[in-house]
């Protein structure tokens, strides 16, 4: 007996990273959040708080933040809508726009939410393979003419970004919706928010997750032209964003300095890292995120993320095609890093000093 959709019963559900708790000592790579404290300003908003904010239903539109987000972005308050995290928003998109013969379609690999999502729905899911190099089978996406397309970029797990042009092209050519995922954001050299300007089937979806450190507080929101967000605030949850997080996201958002600080930081680490890990013979993919893409030299990535994880390091390991050879690191503090580097070099000489090594 069973109490659920057949689809449901058939899929497997999303597995976050890793979450230790917090008192575990471990150095923790494995999950993308920023390894620095959020904004002063906003912590200083979350302390302040007044109880009346919590006793009352919160605005439905969470328009405090959406006023703040309009001025750092330069666009209108009602073309931003916002979510529990950007994951919210993604559900809303699947939601609103495809049923059983109304296909989603992404290149692979990339964040397998949205194959979850899809099947959650019922919607079938068309998964185009990304070029060796990751650069975007444009062609085959536009041929596959989506009910909705996703494109992460920066992509993860790759950390690589897709040009501007490309994704213009795709707006024009596709007849569903355009979904640039710029989760990662802000540790890339490029961004495509003037493409909602010019196009009214694109949506852009951003986080406070990663750039501004506030992965717990679960805030995203989506850029687009009025008349694609209406379709998605019919579906959206009554009070899908609560209080408290629309206070201090709009406080954190506002205080660039800060985030522009940190997001420095770590892309200077980043190319440190890069450089590190070559030295080690690891191939790196180039990265726009806050995390590299390494293949392991020895090709066992699986023993690799298993050995760091007894030394107290979690990395992300992907036991799937086209991944399972390699680790998806975060960038951590300095501190971090020099710590993995000085493991993983100790942990791949003694694999090599092993008399059945190859």
């Amino acid at each position: 007996m069973t109490y659920f959709r057949p689809n449901i019963n058939d899929m497997s559900g999303y597995a976050p990273g890793e979450q230790p708790p917090p008192e575990a000592k471990v150095i923790k790579l494995n999950t993308n959040e920023n390894p620095y404290p959020p904004s002063p300003e906003a912590l200083k908003v979350l302390q302040e708080l007044p109880g009346e904010l919590l006793r009352r239903y919160p605005d439905p539109m969470a328009k405090a933040f959406c006023q703040a987000a309009s001025q750092v972005l330069g666009v209108p308050a009602d073309w931003i809508l916002v979510g529990n995290g950007s994951d919210d928003l993604l559900t809303m998109i699947v939601r609103a726009c495809t049923e059983p013969l109304r296909q989603v379609v992404y290149p692979m690999p990339t964040y397998v939410l949205y194959r979850t999502l899809s099947q959650i729905q019922g919607a079938e899911f068309v998964e185009v393979p990304y070029h060796e190099d990751y650069s975007l089978p444009v062609e085959q996406l536009i041929a596959a003419q989506g009910a909705v397309t996703f494109i992460a970029s920066p992509n993860s797990p790759s950390g690589t970004i897709v040009p501007v042009e490309l994704l213009d092209k795709l707006a024009r050519q596709l007849s569903g919706v355009l979904v640039v995922d710029e989760a990662y954001v802000d540790f890339a050299e490029s961004d495509a928010l003037e493409l909602v300007k010019q196009h009214d089937n694109v949506i852009i979806l951003r986080t406070l997750s990663k750039g501004y450190s506030m992965a717990g507080l679960r805030l995203g929101f989506g850029v687009a032209n009025p008349v694609l967000l209406e379709g998605l605030i019919k579906v959206k949850d009554s009070y899908n964003v609560d209080a408290v997080a629309s206070a201090v996201g709009a406080a954190a958002i506002a205080d660039q300095s800060h985030k522009n600080a940190n997001s420095e930081k770590i892309k200077a680490s980043r190319s440190q890292m890069a450089r590190e890990l070559e030295k080690l013979g690891f191939y790196v993919l180039p990265s726009q995120a806050n995390f590299l893409l390494a293949q392991s030299p020895s090709g066992n990535a699986q023993h690799l993320y298993e050995t760091l994880k007894q030394r107290g390091i979690l990395v992300r390991y992907f036991n799937q095609p086209r991944l399972d050879d390699k680790l998806r690191i975060t960038i951590g503090t300095p501190e971090q890093n020099e710590t993995l580097i000085k493991v993983l070099g100790n942990v791949l000489t003694s694999a090599m000093s092993q008399p059945n090594s190859h």
